[in-house]
């Protein structure tokens, strides 16, 4: 193809355990999955369906095991919070996904953090316009390996999910705290949008969400899928 100029390379995670890289499409989030973390932003988590946002997919920054990522402080905040969620990466495409049939759409799992202008994003929600400014920015999405399904699921039906900042634990739940769990997600989205192979979905934060400044080092980790190690360094 004659390209008016470079096309960028694709975005791709590895796979836990292998060689293979898992190519990135499309980036979904899901809007306040936990209950106690819908309270903490002021919301009813008793009323509300799930909602999504987006963030695109080169916003996505692998991590691999046994590093640390350094994450420059975005530009335009001053209160830039941590958000560590159990992310779904999808492997077979579909539309209208029944929530029983929801695990045959699943090629994986993977630790996330969905890196939030919280400054950037109230002011937009007080305006009602977009969150884009405050959630879909550069590198805003730090997503350690996947690790590929097989009996995952059950095993992540209860798994403990935290983040530590400086050591300190900041965020600690359970997978089963989900308003939404990961096959309903799936199911619900699926309305909205076709889902194919490539698309990742950022499931939900538990509550303790917070501010972190550059020299900060944050550990996420969900029990069965390892951790993902990020440090916050000064924007140059």
């Amino acid at each position: 193809m004659d390209f008016v100029f470079a096309a960028p390379p694709p975005v791709a995670l590895p796979v836990a355990g292998s060689g293979a890289l898992f190519p990135v499409r499309r980036v979904y989030c899901v809007g306040r999955n936990y209950a106690a973390h819908a309270r903490e932003m002021g919301s009813d988590p008793t009323r509300e369906p799930p909602f999504f946002f987006c963030k695109p997919a080169d916003a996505v920054l692998p991590v691999a095991p046994g590093t640390t990522l350094e994450l420059p402080y975005p530009g335009m905040t001053a209160n830039l919070h941590h958000e560590v969620e159990l992310v779904a990466a999808i492997g077979k495409a579909g539309r209208d996904i029944d929530a029983g049939d929801a695990a045959a759409h699943v090629f994986g799992y993977a630790v996330g953090l969905d890196m939030t202008r919280r400054d950037l994003q109230a002011d937009m929600r007080q305006a009602g316009r977009p969150w884009e400014i405050g959630k879909a920015y550069d590198a805003s999405a730090p997503i350690g390996p996947i690790h590929a399904a097989g009996g995952l699921a059950q095993a992540l039906a209860r798994a403990p999910i935290a983040l530590t900042v400086n050591g300190q634990t900041r965020q600690s739940s359970s997978l089963d705290q989900l308003i939404w769990s990961v096959p309903e997600t799936i199911a619900h989205l699926s309305r909205y949008f076709e889902l194919r192979p490539g698309d990742l979905i950022f499931t939900g934060t538990p509550e303790g969400v917070g501010a972190v400044v550059p020299g900060d080092l944050m550990v996420g980790s969900i029990a069965g899928l390892g951790s993902l190690s990020v440090r916050v360094i000064e924007r140059t």
